[in-house]
């Protein structure tokens, strides 16, 4: 079991909270410590906007309360209902994140106002403390690297995926061996779209810094779907492949076609990761589009009843092939643009949506 760079900022952020708490010479530092556990994001972005996101809606929840109090008083059906009012206008502000943590502050400034007014704006001030060190935490202490994390679940994806295609035809490893492999796959593919969100929501300052982000996120979202076509081809080949009569003498060109692709498809992620000139990658030697289809295509001919299912197989080489060839259009045009804005965003556009 691992520690992770999350797991230890939420134990400092809820140390930070108490020895805040204290310094300031709150009556508990509970309510600070749960504060600072609701704050803990795995982006700087995601943190800053939980924390504005809390602060607005600690900061109306402690209204509504304060005047439900004056209003109603702080009986335990009064408490109930001011929660489910909170809970309504959070979700009607898009701010369901932060609904946790507000009715923590609206309970407390209810409780405490039997002790007096400044005495309930103290606990809101021990939620806003809370919030203020857990920001600092992940701010100034590991901050997240979504990036760097992206890459190398990037490489992780890869290597699975590599390694079951590789095997998919001629189906040397084991069925018990295979579905878990699979399964990390798949479970990869998912870390990787979080990550990829992550990327994005990143906010860059600098002009050219968002031109470089909206560059590397062009790509890395073509590097996502080219994974995901690779995952899809490997379970075309285990629905249909071993079904089709017959198929079993084309297994050693199935091995090839895709050995060729998955060696094209690693040298793509190391001219990505800046690991090898740009050119040096090359397209595959026996293209898809020629002699291949056209060999699937008399073999089809001959039987075609028996042996349509080898049309969805050769359908997901190609697709893989298609998506693996634009990748490298997409990277060829960061590097070859880097320093034209509207030439390189227009290039890799009309790629994207045409």
């Amino acid at each position: 079991m691992t520690i992770g760079a999350r797991v230890l900022k939420t134990g400092l952020a809820v140390a930070m909270a108490i020895f805040l708490s204290e310094l300031l010479g709150f009556p508990s530092p509970i309510i600070s410590a749960v504060a600072a556990i609701f704050t803990i994001q795995p982006s700087i972005y995601r943190s800053w906007k939980q924390m504005l996101d809390q602060l607005q809606a600690n900061l109306i929840g402690a209204a509504i309360a304060l005047i439900a109090v004056w209003l109603v008083g702080s009986t335990p059906i009064a408490v109930g209902l001011v929660c489910i009012v909170v809970i309504l206008i959070n979700i009607r502000l898009k701010m369901e994140s932060t609904i946790g943590l507000t009715l923590v502050t609206v309970v407390a400034v209810m409780e405490a106002h039997g002790a007096g007014w400044l005495f309930a704006f103290e606990r809101l001030a021990m939620v806003l403390a809370g919030m203020g060190a857990a920001f600092a935490v992940n701010v100034f202490l590991f901050p997240p690297r979504p990036r760097r994390q992206f890459a190398d679940h990037i490489q992780l994806a890869f290597s699975q995926l590599s390694l079951l295609l590789r095997n998919a035809v001629s189906k040397e490893i084991k069925e018990n061996v295979l579905r878990q492999e699979k399964e990390r796959l798949r479970g990869l593919l998912g870390k990787l779209e979080e990550r990829l969100k992550l990327f994005e929501e990143e906010r860059a300052v600098l002009a050219k810094s968002k031109l470089n982000r909206a560059r590397q996120l062009i790509v890395s979202k073509q590097i996502v779907k080219t994974l995901q076509v690779g995952a899809d081809l490997l379970d075309v080949i285990e629905d249909h492949f071993y079904s089709t009569p017959g198929a079993s003498e084309w297994a050693l060109r199935f091995d090839q076609q895709i050995d060729e692709l998955t060696r094209y498809h690693e040298q793509l992620i190391l001219k990505w990761q800046d690991k090898i000139k740009i050119g040096a990658a090359g397209e595959p030697v026996e293209r898809h589009d020629s002699r291949f289809v056209e060999q699937l295509e008399v073999y089809l001919s001959e039987e075609p009843a028996a042996r349509v299912r080898l049309v969805f197989v050769g359908a997901g080489l190609l697709k893989y092939d298609y998506h693996l060839r634009r990748l490298e259009k997409l990277i060829e045009q960061v590097h070859r643009h880097s320093g034209d804005y509207q030439g390189a965003m227009s290039e890799m556009k009309d790629m994207l949506f045409k």
